[in-house]
C-alpha cells in the first residue's frame, strides 16, 4: 500500500492556523502545535469577551447616567422608573450620550419625567 504523505492538505491546515496567529510572539506564531493551542485559547477569550463587552458598556452607561442625575437631584432608579411611566423609549446608551454631549437637553428630559417619579 502506498504511503500517504498528506501533501497540500497538511500545508493548508497549518497555513490556516498560522494566519489566525499573525502577530503572536515567539513559538506561538510559528510552531504549528503551539500555535493551534494559542489560537484555540484566543477563540475562547474572544467568545467570552464579546458577551462581557455588552455587560461592561451597560455598566458604563448606568454610571454616567447616575453621575449626570446626581447633578439634577434625582436618583438613577427613580429616573428609570419615571421614564417607563412616561413611556419614553430612550435606552441607556442614548441617554448617557445626551447627558455628556448636551447637559441642558438632558436636564430638560429629567424635568419632563420628574412628575412621573415616585415620591417618598
Amino acid at each position: 500500500m502506498p504511503r500517504a504523505k498528506r501533501g497540500t492538505k497538511r500545508r493548508t491546515r497549518r497555513k490556516k492556523i498560522l494566519d489566525k496567529a499573525s502577530g503572536f510572539v515567539l513559538g506561538r506564531g510559528v510552531q504549528a502545535a503551539r500555535t493551534a493551542e494559542a489560537v484555540d485559547r484566543a477563540g475562547v477569550y474572544a467568545y467570552r469577551d464579546r458577551r462581557a463587552k455588552k455587560r461592561d458598556f451597560r455598566q458604563l452607561w448606568i454610571a454616567r447616567l447616575s453621575a449626570a442625575l446626581n447633578g439634577n437631584d434625582m436618583s438613577y432608579s427613580r429616573f428609570i422608573g419615571a421614564l417607563k411611566k412616561a413611556d419614553v423609549r430612550l435606552d441607556r446608551k442614548v441617554l448617557s450620550d445626551i447627558a455628556i454631549t448636551d447637559p441642558t437637553g438632558f436636564s430638560a428630559i429629567v424635568n419632563d419625567v420628574r412628575s412621573m417619579a415616585p415620591t417618598q
